[in-house]
């Protein structure tokens, strides 16, 4: 049995990406006669028919490498279908670009957008498997995508490096953590750095909450304290607007991101002196956690499996402990967010840790 495999990798990088590539092809080496075609930069690649044919030995030295060796790009799904400027029909440019390399399969290496993109492909009658990489964790159907825990253990370490600064100087540190749409990367962070107050898009924030939570630590005799906030974080107010009309709010107000915003509030409602830090895209890179070598591996080698089994138009997931796969039509479109029942959510409530409602 002969299998030629295309693979990219699309979105946002983060850890993993190489050591899930590896896996998928050292498996499918070893299980069927496998010619693996790397695609560039994500379906950018696929849609110019930017790829390479890989030897085994591409595939060596990058378990513990970052980033990703193919590259990627963001193709927004929104936009596949849109036929733009340059006049390309991308959707029959990819369709064509997988006959050109006279691909069995393709496995799509990436997040939401991903997904629904391989989806799309795979009802445009092409064979397609989707691997759920993303740091903020919120791919439907998989208990845990590989990279977000590396990039829990990066946030966690700025907050317990912002701890000691922050106890020196006794002030009222702000960090803006990664997660546009889904708090898991903040509320996991959070909890395992000791913030005392948590941020997330799924639960809107009263400021005057948070500035009490702030008030009562220092009656306690806390000179400082951790706040955790999700980039995408918004205020009660806030979310009762559409997404324009809070664009354009914040447009007015000059805001320079949610960090900045919230300790400049803090420093007039409170009087403590705040600090806004943002880590930004360090959350996204470096050598993965062991733990995401090994998701990432296993969800590799489940996908091989898939391709062996000709099991097509699924996507790889974690399912109670046990890796499984999802019809990738169940999947695509929607979002995990964190519930407000959330085990997590609750420990952290019953603990102190105020979420700004």
């Amino acid at each position: 049995m002969k299998r030629r495999i295309g693979i990219l990798t699309s979105g946002g990088d983060c850890p993993g990406l190489n050591a899930c590539i590896r896996g998928v092809a050292r498996a499918s080496y070893s299980q069927f006669d496998a010619e693996i075609i790397g695609i560039q930069d994500g379906y950018a690649g696929l849609i110019n028919g930017d790829y390479k044919e890989m030897k085994e030995s591409d595939f060596s030295g990058i378990l513990t490498l970052g980033g990703t060796i193919l590259g990627t790009r963001r193709t927004p799904f929104r936009n596949m279908r849109v036929i733009g400027e340059d006049q390309v029909d991308k959707v029959k440019e990819m369709k064509k670009n997988y006959k050109k390399m006279k691909l069995d399969c393709l496995i799509t290496l990436g997040g939401n957008g991903t997904h629904k993109t391989a989806n799309l492909l795979s009802e445009e009658g092409l064979n397609v498997i989707g691997l759920p990489k993303t740091i903020d964790n919120d791919i439907w159907g998989t208990d845990v995508t590989f990279g977000f825990h590396t990039a829990v253990d990066i946030a966690t370490d700025v907050i317990d490096r912002i701890h000691t600064t922050a106890a020196s100087h006794g002030r009222c540190m702000v960090i803006e953590i990664m997660g546009n749409k889904a708090g898991w990367l903040t509320l996991y962070s959070g909890i395992a750095g000791g913030a005392d107050v948590i941020l997330l898009p799924e639960i809107p924030y009263d400021p005057s909450i948070v500035a009490k939570a702030i008030e009562r630590r220092a009656e306690n005799g806390k000179d400082f304290s951790i706040i955790a906030v999700a980039e995408g974080a918004m205020t009660i107010n806030e979310a009762k607007m559409k997404k324009k009309e809070r664009a354009a709010f914040r447009a007015e107000t000059n805001f320079s991101g949610i960090a900045n915003r919230l300790a400049a509030e803090l420093q007039n409602m409170v009087g403590v002196e705040a600090r806004a830090v943002v880590p930004g895209h360090v959350q996204r890179g470096g050598t993965p956690s062991a733990y995401d070598r090994m998701l990432s591996t296993v969800f590799g080698v489940h996908a091989a499996r898939l391709i062996k089994e000709e099991r097509y138009g699924q996507a790889v997931a974690m399912i109670g402990n046990t890796v499984g796969h999802n019809p990738l039509s169940e999947i695509a479109g929607k979002t995990k967010f964190v519930p407000e029942n959330a085990q997590a959510v609750l420990a952290a409530r019953k603990m102190g840790i105020s979420l700004g409602d």
